[in-house]
């Protein structure tokens, strides 16, 4: 029986217990060299993929395979998404995947800068040639409202992108660029975007002169 007056455990917390037990496990596999810590950090791999499992309602062996295939000290993962403006229009990209919307972006990868991530980001999604001019936001993914949870801890870069050519096409990942104004803003892909977050992007737009969100 759960103690008077004490909150219910949400699922967002034991996905957090899980992440945590993920990156303590991580690490310790990493740099441990005795046989027995290293079982005994596996455990915990194993645990935190148990714990996962059941708050996402997936198999223990998918997460578990995922977890398994990262390697080194655990850090948060970084997504980069490119901010384009046509006047007062912002670009849009539709996922294939659950085709709602989105901005033009996704993982930096190793050997590039965050300016790189994003504009090669915008151009395979999108079409349009771009050039990095401004840190808008850097976002934690979990302080936000995106649906579903990730296993891992993201941070967010939002990267204001001036055009300067190309023109719209689809990729293997999105099916559809445009430009909407503000108060045309389609459905979106809430695990990568929410309302609230282009809505602050717009903020920036009417106001250049404000500083970089962070949070």
């Amino acid at each position: 029986m759960m103690p008077e007056n004490e909150e219910p455990i949400s699922a967002s917390t034991w996905l957090d217990w899980a992440k945590e037990l993920q990156a303590i496990s991580q690490n310790g596999i990493t740099f441990a060299r005795d046989p027995f810590d290293l079982k005994r950090y596996e455990r915990i791999r194993e645990i935190a993929a148990e714990i996962m499992a059941g708050g996402s309602h997936t198999s223990v062996k998918r997460v578990l395979d995922l977890f398994s295939s990262q390697s080194g000290y655990a850090t948060p993962k970084v997504d980069t998404r490119g901010v384009v403006f046509l006047t007062d229009q912002i670009l849009l990209v539709r996922e294939l995947s659950d085709g709602c919307w989105t901005l033009p972006g996704g993982w930096a990868d190793p050997l590039e800068s965050a300016a790189e991530a994003v504009v090669r980001e915008v151009k395979e999604e999108s079409g349009f040639d771009t050039r990095a001019v401004k840190l808008l936001a850097v976002y934690d993914r979990s302080k936000h409202p995106h649906e579903p949870p990730m296993p891992f801890h993201v941070y967010k870069m939002f990267i204001l992108c001036e055009l300067i050519g190309g023109a719209a096409s689809d990729s293997i990942e999105t099916a559809s660029a445009q430009f909407f104004q503000k108060n045309r803003i389609p459905e979106l892909s809430r695990t990568r975007i929410t309302r609230e977050q282009i809505s602050r992007m717009f903020e920036h737009l009417q106001n250049p002169g404000l500083p970089a969100d962070f949070d």
